[in-house]
């Protein structure tokens, strides 16, 4: 990696810092709802899931497959990147079994949403912010080290990880929010998720300049993308059918999927 330039630190972590931040604006949209709505809750599990799904499979998944191909070709970099992608699975299993999660069946005709199924959404809102937070920390990393290389590089990918990052701050904010009811602790943790952005830039910068690679990248962002998807397969998918009422699961996993689909479309022209 070329060295650091000064020039364009301030530019490096304002981007990180904005891209974060779009995680609050996903957490916004959860709070333009009155009050706890169980089909409001089907559709925004599933949306997320749909995005997450979607996002690491066609983007993550394929960083890390260019970042190790790179270094070890293009066969040796599918192998790796793929071994990592399942490495995350295997991690999420691991912890699944540590962690045994009941599946509790929520009660439809409780609109207070009984504390069973409170405790149940709010594991569920816990994973999916751990995850989010964690695939947050190397996405800081790569626009922060993408704009010092060449701001015309970072500036679109910021843009790219900001669109990202609104459904990424709806799947922690709708769980966070109808777990506790409250809408400021549903906004709290969409924003410290987001700022792990900038927290990974800070540490990029500081401590790990002179030491990544492309194998720490690969490696990296195929762990986060098997956590990503085994998450939204195991969690955020069944919560949303639990919660529904008609087809909100299946909508919500196709406009979550649509909308990144069609924001990976709009970046690249």
């Amino acid at each position: 990696m070329s060295a650091l330039s000064s020039d364009n630190v301030g530019l490096a972590f304002a981007l990180t810092l904005a891209a974060g931040l779009a995680t609050a604006v996903g957490s916004l949209l959860v709070l333009f709802s009155r009050r706890p709505n169980p089909r409001l809750l089907a559709f925004g599990l599933a949306f997320a899931g749909g995005a997450m799904v979607y996002v690491s499979l066609s983007e993550i998944l394929n960083k890390s497959i260019a970042s190790f191909s790179s270094g070890h070709g293009d066969r040796l970099g599918f192998t790796y990147g793929t071994l990592w992608f399942l490495a995350g699975v295997l991690l999420v299993v691991a912890i699944d079994h540590l962690v045994p999660n009941p599946h509790e069946t929520l009660d439809k005709q409780d609109p207070a949403l009984k504390e069973h199924g409170r405790s149940n959404i709010r594991r569920v809102g816990l994973l999916s912010a751990v995850a989010i937070t964690a695939h947050n920390f190397p996405e800081g990393l790569a626009t922060f080290f993408a704009t010092l290389e060449s701001p015309s590089l970072g500036l679109p990918l910021a843009f790219a990880i900001a669109i990202h990052n609104i459904p990424e701050g709806i799947a922690i904010a709708v769980p966070v929010y109808f777990a506790t009811g409250r809408k400021s602790y549903a906004f709290g943790a969409s924003l410290l998720s987001g700022l792990a952005e900038p927290v990974g830039a800070a540490i990029g910068y500081f401590a790990l300049g002179g030491v990544l690679s492309h194998d720490t990248f690969g490696a990296v962002f195929g762990l986060i993308a098997g956590i990503m998807v085994f998450l939204a397969l195991d969690e955020l998918l069944p919560a949303a059918k639990r919660h529904a009422k008609g087809h909100e699961t299946v909508y919500g996993l196709v406009m979550g999927m649509a909308t990144i689909a069609v924001s990976l479309v709009l970046f690249k022209w």
